[in-house]
């Protein structure tokens, strides 16, 4: 596929998305090849290239004699990355930040708990750098600096859990993270207590404390919650 090529099946697939996760193909709505290669002005490859990529997040599946058809909402992969990305960007996006902030509350706290036992020295001199960043970026409206510092810390919690189903949850919650920043659902300077808990969390993982590490994560959890209830009712 040339680089024209790909531009335009990352436009078709970008657009294709938001409006099937949207609801404005509801589900059982039938999406045909030619109508959409006419409405996108593109060739029916490149059609052909986004459908395939929908399929496999199981947005929309191809049915003999009838097309390919939008899945009903259930049969999402709700843990894919770009869908998270599609979802967060429409007039759901209230739910969809409270859901996965929930599932956060449920594994994080659990894997900061096993990352006390099974960290390596490297990962927490590392989690540490990324806590003292979040410090460093927490005032002045620095929120892209701190989102960086952020997702970095949260990626090496999961990894140092040595779960590998935990550490899968790294896109998600970068998503979650990411989304908060880019659709103004966080304040202008993150909340200092929730930063001071990163950075004793980084500690307990560091002196090996499972117990206090994971009440700390789960604090943390707990008041992205309640800031929801503020920024996104």
């Amino acid at each position: 596929m040339t680089t024209q090529a790909q531009g335009l099946h990352a436009q078709v697939l970008d657009t294709l998305g938001r409006a099937i996760t949207a609801g404005a193909y509801p589900p059982g709505s039938v999406l045909r090849g030619d109508e959409l290669a006419q409405r996108f002005d593109v060739s029916r490859t490149v059609i052909r290239e986004a459908i395939r990529v929908l399929e496999s997040m199981q947005l929309v599946e191809s049915r003999r004699r009838v097309g390919v058809t939008v899945r009903a909402t259930e049969q999402w992969n709700v843990y894919d990355p770009q869908v998270i990305r599609w979802r967060l960007a429409g007039s759901d996006r209230p739910r969809q930040l409270r859901s996965l902030t929930v599932l956060r509350s449920a594994v994080e706290p659990v894997a900061a708990g096993l990352a006390a036992h099974h960290a390596t020295p490297e990962q927490c001199a590392a989690l540490t750098e990324q806590a003292l960043g979040m410090v460093a970026t927490s005032r002045g409206r620095q929120l892209e600096g701190y989102l960086v510092h952020d997702v970095a810390f949260h990626r090496i919690v999961l990894n140092a859990s040595g779960n590998e189903m935990f550490a899968r949850l790294g896109d998600v919650v970068a998503e979650v993270l990411t989304g908060r920043t880019h659709h103004q659902v966080m304040f202008e300077d993150p909340d200092p207590a929730a930063v001071t808990l990163h950075v004793q969390v980084a500690e307990a993982v560091r002196e090996r404390d499972a117990e206090r590490a994971e009440r700390l994560t789960r604090e943390i959890a707990l008041g992205a919650l309640k800031e929801l209830d503020v920024l996104a009712p």
